[in-house]
């Protein structure tokens, strides 16, 4: 997380993950221990303890993760004996009763996996992930778990992981808060036997394509299931003078609280839409910019278009609403990934400690 304010599990988790090895991950739903002094750290230790000590692998390999209330004692007495009944529950077909677990105000577990070839080798990419609110770039109260049996060293690893959550993770918004728990992991064991991949070989971005591609699949899964969404808002921006402006923009409009009631609404507020870009800090000519909703084209050139409200309003009626905005000064695209903002979303946080 990019918040000043980090969860227990999370100082616990980047103090060993910095070390390049793991093997376990230690997890925990309803409670983020977060805003708990010393005990909440001791609490930490003592999961990542516990998961070591019934796994038999040495402490440090343990990392530890917490999604809930903030500011709540960890209940420790129904902690440690959920981690020895989990400990005995391993098994490799588990991993979507795990997506379930970790659900918060989730509606739905979230999963995604890849398989394909390595010199002669099967790879398999898979992850799962939780989060519904308090989701804006750079990430937030989300949390994603990636393996592979992929060979690769941690170095290698860690740049190819922060490629792949640049380019997804960090462009989704529901809600604009950012969590003090959020964490993405990616564990490789090298059990596949294909060669090393390193910075040099040619396979390190074709596997930098698979990890991205199961990491925007999460992404736009988590975006989806926003709390109280109605609709999944996918926002791309094409022909921006920098990459940096291209994601600025992107976000912004994702993000853009009057957009997302808009789409709510199923109003084709075009205006909206150019402001939040305008605001971003991305440099472009207001007067070149194109913008398309769903395919409708509702403004040329900074300016209004006679569309058919009719036709925008019946195609702003479905499941995902698709934003193309065309700055027209350059040849860099980002594509950010958001929500509708409803009542329901009102309804859930107003009583989310009951």
């Amino acid at each position: 997380t990019t918040n000043r304010v980090k969860a227990a599990p999370l100082l616990l988790t980047m103090e060993r993950a910095s070390r390049g090895w793991a093997q376990a991950v230690i997890i925990n739903s309803g409670n983020a221990n977060a805003c708990n002094g010393k005990q909440g750290l001791q609490d930490a230790f003592s999961m990542g303890e516990e998961a070591a000590r019934l796994l038999k692998i040495p402490r440090e390999y343990a990392l530890v993760a917490s999604t809930g209330v903030i500011g709540q004692p960890m209940p420790m007495e129904q902690i440690l004996p959920g981690i020895a009944t989990a400990a005995a529950a391993l098994n490799k077909d588990g991993s979507g009763a795990a997506a379930e677990a970790i659900m918060t105000t989730d509606t739905e577990p979230k999963e995604a996996a890849v398989c394909f070839s390595l010199n002669g080798a099967r790879i398999t990419i898979g992850g799962m992930a939780k989060g519904s609110g308090m989701i804006h770039p750079n990430m937030a109260t989300m949390l994603c778990f990636l393996t592979t049996d992929a060979g690769i060293a941690p170095g290698c690893l860690k740049d190819i992981l922060r490629y792949a959550v640049d380019r997804s993770f960090n462009m989704i918004t529901i809600d604009r808060d950012t969590s003090t728990n959020d964490m993405v992991l990616l564990l490789a064991n090298g059990k596949a036997g294909s060669r090393e991949i390193t910075e040099e070989s040619k396979e390190y971005y074709f596997f930098r394509e698979n990890l991205t591609r199961v990491c925007t699949h999460l992404a736009k899964s988590l975006a989806r299931d926003g709390e109280g969404a109605t609709k999944m808002l996918e926002v791309q921006v094409i022909n921006a003078p920098t990459e940096a402006g291209a994601r600025l923009a992107a976000r912004a409009v994702a993000g853009s609280n009057l957009v997302k009631t808009a789409i709510f609404g199923e109003d084709a507020n075009w205006g909206r839409i150019l402001c939040a870009a305008g605001y971003s800090g991305a440099e472009f000519d207001p007067g070149q910019v194109d913008i398309f909703l769903n395919g409708i084209q509702v403004a040329k050139s900074g300016c209004s278009l006679s569309f058919s409200e009719n036709e925008a309003l019946e195609t702003l009626a479905a499941s995902t609403a698709q934003i193309l905005i065309d700055l027209k000064t350059g040849s860099f695209n980002a594509t950010a990934w958001g929500c509708d903002l409803t009542y329901d979303y009102v309804r859930i946080n107003a009583h989310y400690r009951t």
